[in-house]
């Protein structure tokens, strides 16, 4: 996945091709819905009022497109927002259309990668899943070189180091942000199956043992013998944030593709495959058992 392999090249559909970070665009955009709908004022006046179409406020909305200021101030006169809260509205403005840090990868991260990364860094919680490699956030440095290397056969050896030197960006951002939390359900299938060598999934193994002592971290092991553990939900990240920021938002992947769901019943669908998945799967105490008897095999 994007916090996992090497595909970080392909596309998720539905996002636009700037490289302003969709989260904070998507603040905006849920506000000023939220706010429209209090309203009851139709999405085609709304869009018409800044001289755009219905499907381009739309689309604005859902954070595909930026809003430009001039834009946002005429939107605030229709909806009457004034005062503290058409500051705030401005201030989120100013947040959405900021360089984002990790444009210093932009010559290696394709668009979902970056739509990804900025999800990642606004939300409080994630919820993860993948059938083929540990997690990303879960990741040692020469573990995901080997992954991004195997996943990216036709990347240059300096691509492989770029994208590697990101993913570990992102872990040192995300252990320095202290209230974050991930929890996360390892498939056994992705602890047996090396990368690199055995030495790097011993320290890799290593790794994930430290980590169950980290109440940031929760882990979970989806037995690979056990009959029918739901693992049909496939690849899944779910992005969780603080109250009243954005609705949970569900990235997840296939082999030839990316995907992004903000509708409210898909993502609730996901929500409860994933609910399901988890409590399908090994407790933490008993996944950190697991990890100790893997890692005396190698």
């Amino acid at each position: 996945m994007t916090g996992q392999a090497g595909r970080a090249q392909r596309r998720v559909r539905n996002l636009h091709d700037e490289a302003v970070p969709i989260a904070q665009r998507l603040v905006l955009g849920t506000h000023l819905r939220a706010r429209r709908k209090e309203l009851k004022i139709p999405m085609k006046q709304a869009g018409r009022h800044i001289g755009v179409s219905e499907p381009t406020m739309s689309r604005t909305e859902t954070g595909q497109l930026g809003f430009k200021l001039r834009d946002v101030e005429r939107l605030l006169d229709l909806y009457d927002v004034l005062g503290e809260s058409r500051l705030a509205y401005l201030d989120l403005l100013d947040h959405a259309n900021r360089t984002p840090w990790w444009q210093d990868w932009k010559d290696v991260a394709g668009k979902h990668l970056q739509a990804f990364v900025s999800f990642e860094e606004m939300a409080q919680r994630l919820r993860a899943y993948d059938p083929s490699y540990i997690t990303g956030l879960l990741q040692t440095e020469e573990y995901a070189h080997a992954v991004i290397e195997q996943g990216l056969p036709d990347a240059t050896a300096r691509e492989v180091e770029r994208l590697t030197e990101l993913r570990v960006v992102r872990h040192q951002r995300f252990d320095a942000a202290k209230v974050k939390q991930l929890i996360c359900v390892v498939d056994e299938l992705t602890l047996v199956r090396p990368y690199g060598s055995t030495a790097v999934m011993r320290r890799q193994l290593d790794h994930l043992i430290a980590l169950m002592d980290d109440p940031r971290y929760t882990l979970r092991i989806a037995e690979l013998t056990k009959p029918n553990i739901p693992t049909n939900v496939g690849m899944t990240v779910i992005f969780d944030f603080e109250e009243q920021v954005l609705p949970a938002i569900v990235y997840a992947e296939h082999f030839d593709g990316a995907f992004i769901l903000q509708d409210e019943e898909q993502v609730d669908g996901r929500i409860k495959a994933f609910d399901r998945l988890q409590a399908a799967s090994l407790s933490h105490s008993r996944a950190a058992q697991r990890l100790r008897d893997l890692r005396k095999k190698l």
